[in-house]
């Protein structure tokens, strides 16, 4: 891509969505993730209605008075994007391909995290770590993050959650929210399990948690087009479908709803919120349920 291409494009895409920062996600993004991260402050006595949870038990013997712990909400958060760069996100049906919704996205959640005050930083991710960005503040910082989301041309096609999950534990200490952005094509149909799931507990266990999974309707239903040819962008093999069958049809979209509810499960069970986005959809009610549920 050009120079004069690629500015226009990041510009493109820094207006849109420090637009919508602005107008919409500015209050729920902090209502949405604030509080999640609570400190010290000091110890007072303790007062009808306070949380007796929160008492300090060896203040309270040395003045034999009961004192509560006050802690306050942290000022800054550090958010990381774990982001899905794998060949499968080089697909959609809906004039927009799944790249492009990922970089609308993270665009809009750096925006909202800076406006916020809070440093960002990102993982590029395959089943090989791409590249990190180390959290920080800034514009400029965004802008970077965006111009690295187009113009990057992975190492690898393939896909491995796991890698992403454990380098996030490796290289950010502290508890970070952090959005796993990917369409989770990570399934090992013999095993009948998600290949990440004891990567994300782990994860979960450390970090705020939150999985965007980007979808194409193509991919919950086939047309009834005839004979078919169906490229695997990440293993480059061909497969041929008879798309006129109805029984080929139902097994499809059956096998897709299956793997969608089986995410969900796993999510729920150690506690990580997933949402579902789908290529040429307007992603802003999605979002804003998304954040207003955290809230």
């Amino acid at each position: 891509m050009e120079t004069s291409d690629l500015l226009k494009k990041v510009r493109k895409i820094e207006i849109k969505s420090r637009g919508l920062t602005r107008q919409i996600f500015s209050g729920e993004y902090h209502s949405a993730f604030k509080g999640k991260g609570m400190t010290f402050s000091e110890v007072r006595e303790y007062q009808y209605g306070d949380d007796i949870r929160n008492i300090d038990w060896n203040v309270t013997a040395r003045f034999n008075h009961p004192f509560i712990k006050v802690f306050e909400e942290e000022r800054e958060l550090t958010v990381i994007l774990l982001i899905d760069v794998s060949a499968s996100r080089l697909f959609g049906t809906q004039q927009q391909l799944k790249s492009d919704l990922i970089t609308e996205l993270s665009a809009l959640l750096s925006f909202s995290a800076i406006t916020n005050n809070d440093k960002i930083g990102v993982i590029f991710f395959s089943d090989m770590i791409e590249k990190f960005i180390p959290p920080k503040k800034g514009k400029q910082h965004i802008l970077r993050i965006i111009r690295e989301l187009i113009e990057c041309k992975p190492t690898s096609n393939k896909t491995n959650l796991s890698v992403a999950l454990k380098y996030l534990n490796s290289v950010i200490k502290k508890k970070a929210t952090t959005f796993v952005i990917s369409d989770f094509i990570d399934y090992d149909f013999n095993q009948n399990k998600y290949l990440f799931e004891d990567a994300l507990k782990i994860a979960a266990n450390k970090h705020d948690v939150v999985a965007l999974k980007i979808s194409d309707e193509a991919e919950y239903k086939l047309p009834n087009a005839g004979i078919i040819k169906i490229t695997d962008n990440e293993s480059g093999k061909d497969m041929y479908i008879n798309t006129s069958s109805a029984q080929v049809r139902t097994k499809y979209e059956l096998q897709h709803a299956q793997l969608s509810k089986q995410l969900s499960m796993v999510c729920s069970r150690y506690g990580v919120d997933v949402t579902e986005f789908f290529t040429g959809a307007d992603y802003v009610p999605t979002l804003k349920k998304l954040f207003k549920k955290r809230a």
